[in-house]
């Protein structure tokens, strides 16, 4: 066969190709933010991201204390654990890991946002961080798995279970209500057994716990007492120029009770509908 004929049917092939293979993403990426967040197989820039002072974050200190400590390692290039947030909803998990940003950012902190659906792609977004030289937390939010949930394997294996190594410029810090991430049954401790006189946890628990485990830093949050309750909502209707009387007081407790709990996030939402209150 004639080469030049080969060629020419070759070049034909190829333009037929290009026109049913979608064509080559390529994005270049804005290093330029403090936050970001993945989306669509990409990092996103948050112009205005949530800010949170840690001062504003009341009676969680030794939570905090000891997040910042952890951050500032990281920061200054020292092992650094992954966090792990549990427990009351309300109570400030996520606004704690929010706070490092703020505190951090002009040190070179960056936050990541990143979903629970995304936790099969972290490998990807730890490569992606891992190019630039900024430091990374990625912040996974309300964080649990169903027992049928595949994805918190990538997540174990990112953690420590893969070959590939964390870079050291990226941190993982979760929140979840759920200390082991996962549900627990009943039946799960029903299979677990005394083998020689020792306590052999069933494949079940060991399973979830062995997820929880791999963060090296745990932080436990518990619901308010009824003081530390209106200490927030007093806070918070100090923001707005308002007092905390009497009639607010007895208001206030209602809307926690109505709502059958009392945390932070009920005792913000009280002072914003307070608000209304007094401006009609």
């Amino acid at each position: 066969m004639d080469t030049n004929k080969l060629f020419q049917r070759l070049d034909d092939l190829l333009d037929r190709l290009e026109l049913i293979m979608p064509a080559e993403k390529t994005v270049d990426q804005d290093w330029s933010f403090a936050a970001y967040r993945w989306m669509n197989a990409q990092l996103l820039g948050i112009p205005e991201y949530h800010i949170v002072d840690t001062a504003d974050l009341l009676y969680i200190d030794r939570q905090a204390d000891m997040l910042s400590k952890n951050t500032r390692q990281f920061i200054k290039g020292h092992p650094a654990n992954n966090a792990l947030l549990w427990g009351a909803r309300g109570t400030g998990k996520s606004s704690i890991i929010k706070a490092q940003l703020q505190q951090f950012k002009d040190e070179g902190l960056c936050l990541v946002e990143v979903s629970k659906k995304e936790a099969e792609n972290l490998f990807e977004i730890i490569s992606t961080l891992s190019i630039n030289d900024r430091k990374y937390i990625i912040y996974m939010d309300d964080l649990s798995f169903e027992s049928d949930d595949e994805s918190y394997k990538a997540l174990k294996a990112t953690l420590e279970g893969s070959i590939q190594a964390q870079p050291g410029n990226v941190l993982i810090y979760a929140t979840s209500n759920r200390r082991h991430l996962m549900p627990e049954s009943m039946q799960d401790n029903l299979d677990s057994g005394i083998i020689d006189g020792e306590l052999h946890l069933s494949d079940a628990i060991e399973e979830k716990i062995s997820l929880s485990d791999r963060f090296g830093l745990w932080l436990s949050f518990h619901p308010f007492s009824q003081q530390q309750y209106l200490g927030v909502v007093e806070q918070s209707l100090q923001k707005y120029q308002l007092e905390l009387t009497e009639d607010a007081r007895t208001e206030a407790l209602r809307f926690a009770t109505l709502r059958g709990s009392r945390n932070g996030r009920i005792a913000h939402q009280f002072a914003t509908f307070w608000l209304g209150v007094s401006i009609d």
